[in-house]
């Protein structure tokens, strides 16, 4: 089968590797679609890894079943989740689900930029959603990204009474932006210095887009009653947004990094005056499984709409231009790979 294997930004490879052999409590997915996600690249986080075949938004069909499987037959329309947690030790069981030990070393082999996985007993078990007859696989990757989306905004306690401001309009941005504007939120504000991205932000459900080249706090003030705002959500990872953001937010509010700057960045932060004025600092990683219910539920029954999002669809031999795409940012949303369309 065929794969792309990743070293960097800049140099995929595809290569010809065995298809993955299963054992009685798996089965073996041909890969239909699998999302490029921004964290794919991230070259401080991917890089270190490499080589490696990436990709973890992956829908598909059954191929093959081990003997022991019974919920799911060839011929199933699925999105497998990557990561699953254990659900039983203290991280779990404290609603951290996304620190679990177990979630952060299961996956499956050798990854969503294949042509075909292999699914471990665990994502089989707890991972792996029907998809319904007229979701498409391609809207079955969005899953996952929009997944992490709903677990950050709810450890943020974002809610109608909220003005919300977001860092950063790519794809996870956008999505925040969708969410926002689906709760009901007072006011959704957006950021960035791509003025297409700005532009469909707009689109998307944000009542002001903001140039982040220019007097950010001013516009805030202006459009908001002379107020910052209650919750940030920063979706870049640049060190100066993360410096940036904890000057956006108001008395009482909350900054939750989706996104952080590589391990070197180190942000100063104002703690007298976050303890004077009682702000909060959050982090959200990944997905864990009460997210992906509710994200499969969303985009189930369209009440966010992701094919929109969708800008390049492509085979698995042109894997290095999706990536370039994806690391670029300059005419894509989200890149969506192909493995079985050759």
């Amino acid at each position: 089968m065929l794969a792309a294997v990743y070293y960097n930004n800049r140099d995929v490879r595809i290569v010809d590797m065995p298809r993955p052999e299963i054992e009685e409590d798996e089965f073996l997915l041909k890969v239909m679609a699998s999302g490029i996600c921004g964290s794919d690249v991230t070259e401080w986080y991917r890089a270190p890894k490499a080589p490696i075949v990436l990709g973890h938004e992956a829908t598909g069909i059954v191929e093959k079943t081990g003997k022991n499987v019974k919920d799911f037959h060839p011929g199933d329309r699925v999105f497998v989740s990557h990561h699953m947690p254990c659900n039983k030790c203290i991280y779990c069981l404290n609603g951290h689900h996304t620190a679990c030990e177990t979630l952060q070393t299961t996956k499956y082999y050798p990854g969503g930029f294949a042509q075909y996985i292999r699914v471990p007993r665990i994502n089989v078990e707890q991972g792996t959603y029907r998809l319904p007859d007229d979701m498409s696989f391609e809207v079955g990757t969005f899953i996952e990204p929009l997944g992490c989306v709903i677990r950050a905004q709810r450890l943020a306690e974002i809610e109608e009474k909220d003005v919300v401001l977001i860092l950063g309009t790519g794809i996870s941005g956008l999505l925040h932006v969708k969410l926002a504007k689906l709760k009901g939120v007072t006011k959704i504000f957006a950021t960035d210095v791509n003025s297409i991205r700005l532009d469909i932000a707009k689109r998307f459900g944000a009542d002001k887009v903001i140039d982040a080249s220019g007097d950010v706090i001013k516009e805030l003030r202006k459009a908001n009653n002379g107020r910052l705002v209650d919750k940030v959500v920063v979706c870049t990872g640049s060190a100066q947004a993360a410096l940036i953001a904890l000057d956006y937010v108001d008395s009482g509010g909350t900054v939750m990094f989706f996104a952080v700057p590589d391990p070197t960045v180190r942000i100063p932060l104002p703690i007298t005056k976050f303890w004077r004025n009682e702000v909060t600092i959050r982090t959200s990683y990944g997905a864990a499984p009460v997210d992906l219910n509710e994200s499969f539920m969303l985009l189930a029954q369209r009440k966010i709409i992701v094919d929109d999002m969708i800008t390049h669809r492509l085979n698995i031999k042109e894997a290095a231009e999706g990536f370039r795409l994806a690391s670029e940012a300059k005419e894509s949303l989200k890149v969506i790979l192909k493995p079985n369309d050759t």
